[in-house]
């Protein structure tokens, strides 16, 4: 048996992603004594066993019978190496050590990959975030699988190439014939209107559509209260297009969480439109927002930069939406799975509906309500005040007006609302270059309300009186500042007056927690 000199080969680099984070792993082979074996150090048992089957069986396909050797693999650091496939660098390093072939030009290149017992090199999840990671740290090649080509094609600053089997790789690397270039990066997706439903579609639904505006302006979460059939799902559905065009930026960082997820489509290279997620109310809290093993993104952070409808919110368990706070509330999700913390972004525009009682009639002068007010009280107590008080605009839907539906006059599309909703984004991303603030409306601290939120005498006034009649509390008169604001925005006003105080007061507050009254006017 030829004799092999007892120390690491060349190795390779692959990526270990945590969350959207990418960290770069060294894979290294040795030979050692006698007897035969085949050692993975730093990797969990399970995936051990797993890729070794894997790895053996692809390099039986070479003629290359590892139960001949002795072998010894580390992936480096373990601390990072907890997630991520790295088939295709373990079998190039094994193949090296048995001095088959030089890794030495695959210095600074990325490889990804899992091995198929074929030989078969096949797709990973989360390729765009790992790219994007390791251009960061100084990385300009990368080798991935074919089926993950316009993926990887849409990462500027790398080369990429792509290759489909083990063998094909190793006669690459032993300078054979060269491996295929996935692409230049395609250009940036622009989605049409047309591709989402129109709001246009929608008649007589006024104050439902100005609340959906203004949501969408100030980034705003939305809570629609109304009777079974009376618009909320058609208005949720129509929300993601009037929103702004996703940027290349956000584009990129959508298409990143679903490629971790392993929802990416083989012929999608980036998402360019707004995701929208409508989860059932039976979905578990690790589906919501995210967990298992390894660590999955949940809806909300598959809605990152897109909306998340709650259908029936009520009808959540409470211990799932209480698991909604961090979100909302910092824009990201972190998950502990022992000594890893793994962090998505859910920067989402949540839309909520709910029925207005149990049975849906309450308020409804066509329908008789039959649920009690010890029921009606349970109900709505279903949702707690923190979470209750994220949402930033509330509409109570009427009953259909079936005149309005037989009217053959055509509302306001989306597209024309979309300009006024970008008119207030702009507004908001100039005070933030200003320095005023650094977030959205609906992300405005107290300090920054009392910096670019403060009404006029006229404002100011109608404020007081509202605070007074309806009792508004802390959380309450904070919303009604920051919604004005958008108002404010959308009304391209500097200032915020008395008419978008009001408007505001109007759109924060639903009927009180346990009464099925009409919101004040």
């Amino acid at each position: 048996m030829k004799q092999y000199k007892n120390a690491p080969r060349a190795g390779a680099v692959s990526v270990s992603l945590t969350g959207l984070d990418a960290h770069l792993v060294r894979v290294e082979a040795t030979i050692t004594h006698p007897p035969a074996a085949f050692e993975i150090i730093g990797l969990s048992e399970a995936r051990q066993r797993e890729a070794r089957i894997r790895v053996r069986a692809a390099l039986q396909q070479l003629n290359v019978d590892l139960h001949q050797h002795g072998i010894s693999v580390r992936i480096a650091p373990e601390e990072v190496a907890r997630s991520g496939t790295f088939d295709v660098p373990m079998a190039l390093t094994v193949l090296a050590a048995l001095e088959q072939i030089s890794t030495a030009s695959l210095r600074d290149t990325v490889i990804l990959g899992e091995l198929s017992f074929s030989g078969t090199i096949r797709p990973v999840r989360g390729v765009l975030p790992s790219l994007r990671g390791a251009i960061a740290h100084g990385i300009t090649r990368a080798i991935v699988p074919r089926a993950n080509a316009r993926e990887a094609a849409s990462v500027p600053g790398i080369q990429v190439l792509v290759a489909n089997n083990l063998d094909e790789f190793a006669r690459y690397v032993r300078g054979g014939a060269p491996l295929e270039s996935a692409g230049e990066p395609p250009p940036f997706p622009v989605v049409p209107p047309a591709a989402a439903p129109d709001l246009g579609d929608l008649r007589g639904m006024d104050a439902a559509r100005r609340a959906l505006e203004i949501a969408a302006a100030g980034g705003h979460h939305l809570l629609l209260m109304g009777p079974p059939g009376s618009g909320k799902t058609m208005l949720a559905r129509r929300m993601p297009g009037i929103l702004p065009p996703l940027s290349f930026e956000e584009a990129t960082q959508v298409t990143s969480v679903y490629s971790v997820a392993g929802l990416l489509m083989p012929e999608v290279d980036l998402i360019g439109a707004r995701p929208f997620r409508a989860p059932h109310h039976t979905v578990s809290g690790a589906g919501l927002v995210g967990g298992g093993e390894p660590v999955r993104p949940g809806e909300v952070s598959l809605a990152h930069h897109g909306v998340l409808f709650l259908d029936e919110l009520l009808e959540f368990r409470s211990s799932v939406l209480e698991a909604l706070r961090q979100p909302l509330a910092e824009g990201r999700v972190t998950l502990a799975r022992g000594r890893t913390r793994t962090t998505f972004p859910a920067q989402s525009l949540i839309v909520a509906a709910i029925n207005p009682c149990p049975c849906g009639f309450a308020g409804d002068y066509a329908r008789r309500c039959v649920c009690s007010p010890e029921r009606l009280r349970a109900y709505r107590a279903r949702l707690s005040d923190p979470l209750f008080d994220r949402f930033d605009v509330q509409v109570a839907l009427p009953p259909v007006d079936v005149a309005a539906l037989q009217s053959r006059s055509k509302d306001e599309p989306s597209c024309e609302v979309q300009k006024r909703v970008i008119a207030a984004r702009a507004a908001q991303e100039e005070r933030t270059r200003a320095g005023a603030t650094d977030r959205s409306n609906a992300q405005l601290s107290p300090r920054e309300l009392d910096q670019v939120a403060t009404p006029d005498a006229a404002g100011a006034r109608v404020l007081a009186e509202a605070t007074e009649q309806l009792s508004l509390s802390a959380a309450a008169y904070s919303r009604v500042l920051r919604v004005a604001r958008t108002i404010a925005d959308l009304d391209g006003s500097d200032s915020v007056r008395a008419p978008h105080i009001a408007e505001a007061v109007h759109a924060v507050l639903l009927p009180p927690r346990g009464t099925a009254a009409t919101p004040p006017a």
